[in-house]
């Protein structure tokens, strides 16, 4: 037998015109869906000739009659569907969607069991010669539905009152836990996809309005929704699966934001023999309509008894309470209480006393360092202020200021809520003081090189007993025309309320001493005495009472004389000394 005469394939590619045959491309199959789904089927021709936009026809092929062609529909004749789908396309149930001129995607809503079988797509011949592939078939089996989604029992963590779906109130800052049961019994190999999502209050739950919070993919990645990411990265939101078909999604931290009805969406996939994977199935489940009660609509702060009257050294109690639907110190809140003062008539909520931070730690504030003061919890939301001794300057308007805190991922605190509590008035009774002084420089004329002697006798009328006297020397320089110079009042020296010396600095730049001569004569000495200390001086006492918790605290008595001093000093002037005898020094 002699060799055989070339193949039609060969004698083509012999004449140079293979590349040009033409070709129809549909999917790899079979393809699995399941009933009761939207199916797509996808179909383009390459390699044709003639116009660029082809026409489709498509075609199924049963199992029971694997040689009867159905016509199903076409893009070129709207008569062409057979009786058993013809109702089905008018209806737009079946529907040949055009990609493009040479592509077209067949859509088969509402799969069936029936719709099984082999599809052929064909495309009827615009070229000049028949060459190449006319159609392409893909099998398409159809599967039961054996998607389940529902919320898994027991329900989710928080207040639930029982309506459907259930309305669960969380506090904010605390966690909020929801758990899923989703399962397939599909025989063929398929992927779950489980999703928590949430819709915004009182919105209808479908697609365009849901939000996904996280998920976990077909590959078994976890991911979040855009707004929801940056939690999921600081590990204040988890999905964790438990068993074959038991999922739980955790947000911690609650927020305001976070209030909506969420729902469980769960999708099945699987992989296509092109290796791509399809979702056949997608099923949803309404889990909680959630409800955040914010911590600054509940907190809100009582202070008692009402407005004060004491006396300067008696105890001062102050009781705060914090009252609100709170959730208790511990793992998802925190507080701190604090107490506020400003003086009479000041504005704003004044400078801090004292406070307990989240851990339950006091602290006093600026000012108040040294001082016999407790705050203390006395009760699960009462807090109590005690300042052993009242002084004058503790008279004023207090407030109690309440700090609610949530807290986020590991240990982080986050501020949620702060409230203040009505103004109390305190008014502490300022005793009756008078004070007196007489001075004198003793021993008549003095002069240069010698030593002056200043002497101050101070009386006192009123006040409590046990007073302790301070007193300081100031000089004023006088110019060489005999005016007062416009330079500050210097201090000389003085003996403080607890009798120890105080120096400052002589014009003269000589040794200075400071005495108590008497329990209430001090006596001021110039040694070596030169006309740079010429001047007026003048002697400032003070009045000083001891509480009862040792600390010291000046009485404030009205000025008597020497107003201009006064205000250099911040002390009363009750006497002056004019020492004229300079000037008498100066001439000799």
């Amino acid at each position: 037998m002699g060799n055989p005469g070339p193949t039609p394939l060969s004698l083509l590619l012999m004449l140079g015109i293979g590349c040009c045959a033409r070709e129809v491309l549909v999917p790899k199959g079979p393809l699995y869906r399941i009933a009761g789904t939207t199916v797509f089927i996808p179909c383009n021709v390459s390699g044709y000739e003639g116009p660029a936009q082809q026409d489709f026809e498509w075609f199924l092929y049963r199992s029971e009659a694997p040689e009867v062609a159905l016509s199903i529909i076409s893009t070129r004749d709207a008569q062409f569907s057979y009786a058993v789908f013809a109702p089905r396309v008018a209806a737009g149930e079946v529907q040949v969607q055009r990609l493009q001129g040479d592509a077209v995607m067949l859509r088969i809503a509402h799969l069936q069991a029936q719709d099984a079988g082999v599809y052929e797509c064909y495309t009827p011949s615009t070229d000049a010669r028949y060459l190449g592939s006319y159609s392409g078939k893909v099998e398409l089996r159809v599967l039961s539905d054996t998607l389940q989604v529902s919320p898994a029992p027991p329900g989710p963590r928080g207040r639930q009152a029982p309506t459907s779906p259930p309305r669960l109130t969380v506090y904010e800052g605390q966690e909020l836990a929801l758990g899923c049961l989703a399962r397939t019994s599909t025989q063929e190999h398929t992927h779950l996809a489980v999703s928590f999502g949430r819709a915004v209050p009182e919105a209808p739950v479908g697609r365009a309005t849901l939000q996904e919070v996280v998920g976990l993919r077909s590959d078994l990645a976890v991911e979040a929704g855009g707004p929801y990411a940056e939690r999921l990265t600081a590990g204040e939101l988890y999905l964790s699966k438990g068993g074959t078909d038991r999922y739980r999604m955790v947000v911690g931290g609650t927020q305001a934001g976070d209030a909506g009805t969420y729902h469980c969406t769960a999708a099945e996939w699987i992989q296509d023999p092109d290796g791509s994977w399809a979702q056949i199935a997608e099923k949803r489940a309404v889990l909680a309509q959630v409800d955040v009660q914010t911590l600054s609509s509940q907190l809100a702060v009582t202070v008692g008894p009402g407005e004060r009257r004491i006396g300067p050294g008696e105890p001062l109690e102050l009781l705060c309470n914090v009252s609100g639907a709170l959730p208790p110190q511990g793992r998802h809140a925190a507080y701190s209480v604090g107490w506020e003062m400003a003086p009479a008539g000041a504005p704003g909520p004044g400078r801090l006393v004292a406070q307990l931070d989240t851990e339950g730690v006091g602290s006093l504030g600026p000012g108040y360092e040294g001082r016999h003061i407790a705050m203390e919890k006395v009760a699960s939301r009462t807090y109590r202020l005690r300042l052993e001794a009242a002084r004058p300057g503790d008279a004023g308007t207090y407030r109690c200021l309440a700090k609610a805190y949530v807290r986020g991922s590991g240990t982080r605190l986050r501020e949620a809520a702060s409230a203040r509590s009505r103004p109390l008035p305190v008014h502490v009774r300022e005793e009756g003081v008078v004070l007196e002084a007489v001075a004198q420089l003793t021993g008549g004329t003095v002069y240069r090189g010698e030593t002056a002697s200043l002497l101050c006798n101070i009386s006192v009328r009123g006040g409590p007993p046990g007073l302790r006297l301070a007193a300081s020397w100031w000089v004023e320089r006088q110019q060489e025309d005999g005016e007062q110079s416009s330079a500050p009042a210097q201090l000389v020296g003085g003996m403080n309320q607890e009798g120890v010396a105080e120096l400052g600095v002589r014009p003269g730049g000589g040794p200075v001493s400071v005495e108590l001569v008497a329990p209430r004569t001090h006596r001021l000495r110039l040694h070596s005495l030169g006309p740079e200390d010429e001047g007026v001086y003048h002697r400032a006492p003070s009045a000083w009472v001891q509480h009862a918790d040792y600390s010291l605290d000046t009485l404030f008595v009205p000025m008597l004389v020497g107003m201009g001093l006064a205000l250099v000093t911040g002390a009363i002037v009750l006497a002056t000394i004019t020492c004229c005898f300079m000037k008498r020094l100066r001439k000799r």
